[in-house]
């Protein structure tokens, strides 16, 4: 057994044991041999050696500071927090996209949308009317506009310019040639802005889609990376060849 420090030199301090002396020797020498390894690498660099970390290393005071990085700036709750709030905004972009869906939809009607041939029949009396029927004079409106089903006008309203929108009376020519040409103009105008329209719905709806099929991938992956309880995943693949991965939560009984 190893003496203590002798009353008189208390002020000196505790007095090293054998077992200090071996854990300070060995810090010595490992100290030592990093300090040899180091020089050995310094007496064998390469001066033209260069790697492109080494444009973002600096040393300050002759001490090495490693490279800083954001990837830990954030706490487990501040990106849980975020991962929260990212679903909310998405989720209220696709509820916003929708409302305006839906919205345009009553405007529009959805009229012509459908891609089935629409059929419209009409009953004669005898057979002779049928051979010499003639759908625009039964409708009384342009033979151009007899294969729509709906804003389909009469003649009478395109010969009245006030019943026409977007349209300048003054600037009509009563002359029977110029009418027509315009009503076609205008007939195309109208179908073209038609289009246009039903083109922006169908470029909402996508975008629709698109925010809500976002919305519940980022509510799962959040459910993944923060919900509670064991969960394990399963990788299956299908006869395509495709491979689907899903996540199985383990049962617990509730009190």
């Amino acid at each position: 057994k190893e003496r203590s420090q002798p009353a008189e030199r208390t002020k000196l301090g505790l007095l090293e044991k054998h077992k200090d002396y071996v854990l300070r020797a060995k810090d010595f020498h490992k100290k030592e041999d990093a300090i040899k390894v180091l020089k050995r690498k310094a007496a064998e660099r390469n001066p033209d050696e260069f790697y492109f970390a080494m444009e973002k290393k600096k040393t300050r005071d002759g001490i090495h500071e490693e490279r800083t990085t954001e990837q830990n700036k954030y706490t487990e709750d501040e990106l849980k927090l975020m991962k929260t709030q990212d679903v909310r905004y998405v989720s209220l972009k696709a509820q916003t996209e929708l409302k305006r869906v839906q919205k345009m939809k009553e405007t529009l009607h959805c009229l012509g949308a459908g891609s089935e041939e629409r059929k419209h029949t009409i009953f004669v009396d005898e057979y002779s009317e049928a051979k010499t029927f003639k759908p625009e004079k039964y409708f009384d409106t342009p033979k151009e506009l007899i294969g729509r089903a709906f804003n389909r006008p009469k003649n009478g309203q395109l010969e009245d310019a006030d019943q026409l929108v977007g349209i300048g009376a003054n600037e009509i020519d009563y002359d029977e040639e110029e009418l027509r040409k315009q009503q076609e103009r205008r007939l195309k105008k109208v179908a073209k802005l038609n289009r246009g329209a039903y083109k922006m719905l169908n470029e909402h709806e996508e975008r629709a889609e698109q925010l809500k099929s976002m919305t519940v991938k980022m509510a799962l992956q959040k459910e993944i990376s923060y919900g509670k309880g064991v969960k394990k995943k399963i990788t299956k693949k299908n006869k395509d060849g495709t491979v689907e991965s899903y996540f199985v939560w383990k049962q617990i009984r509730k009190r």
